[in-house]
């Protein structure tokens, strides 16, 4: 999906009010998340690599955030491959 920040995708499918925006930098995946129950959250982190998100994991395991159940890979690459096509 897309909009006038980007492309995007619903980590929760059930919860709307939080979206995933991906984009592709110098053959680099990149995220950033948007929360519509917190507005400033887009504004105040700036895009994150896959590399840091992947570091990331490892650090929050077990401690309540789960980078792995937001930042998908693959969902990533394959939204910027139908947007590439389009």
């Amino acid at each position: 999906m897309q909009d006038d920040k980007g492309l995007y995708y619903y980590p929760n499918p059930q919860n709307k009010r939080v979206r995933v925006y991906v984009k592709e930098q110098g053959g680099e995946v990149f995220f950033r998340l948007w929360n519509q129950d917190d507005p400033e959250l887009f504004e105040d982190h700036d895009w994150v690599p896959w590399g840091a998100i992947k570091t990331a994991m490892g650090l929050f395991s077990g401690k309540g955030f789960d980078p792995a159940k937001v930042y998908d890979l693959s969902v990533a690459r394959m939204i910027l491959k139908d947007a590439a096509r389009s």
